[in-house]
């Protein structure tokens, strides 16, 4: 397959583009992310989520340590082709670093931020150090 298709997104100046991960089974919201064209490319051609570590500055492939990998079902671009959904399975049904099932599991009450999911697996049993 040529990667033309690739150059259909509407990278920003820094070469990334926003995605976001959502449950293909629930429909709930797991993550917020970069790619770059590497990380689609490869996210493609693997079917597994690969992300661009904007801390780290290097591809991160989701689950290389946790083993919670991103099963990738398909990829949407949106109408401005600047932003991507990705529907997934996720293994282990655990997608945050905290070890909740999704990064959004802050929920704004009566002006104040509260954990609203519980942590499903201690971040220590799950990532080495």
């Amino acid at each position: 397959m040529s990667d033309s298709w690739l150059n259909k997104v509407n990278w920003s100046k820094n070469g990334l583009v926003p995605v976001v991960a959502q449950d293909a089974a629930t429909g709930r919201v797991l993550m917020f992310a970069w790619m770059n064209r590497a990380a689609l490319a490869e996210t493609v051609k693997t079917g597994e989520a690969v992300y661009w570590s904007r801390s780290r500055r290097k591809l991160w492939r989701k689950g290389e340590e946790s083993g919670h990998v991103q099963k990738v079902r398909d990829i949407r671009l949106d109408c401005d082709e600047d932003a991507l959904l990705m529907r997934v399975d996720q293994v282990g049904g655990i997608a945050c670093h905290t070890g909740r099932e999704s990064c959004f599991f802050q929920k704004l009450e009566d002006g104040r931020w509260i954990d609203s999911d519980p942590v499903l697996k201690n971040p220590e049993e799950i990532y080495r150090r």
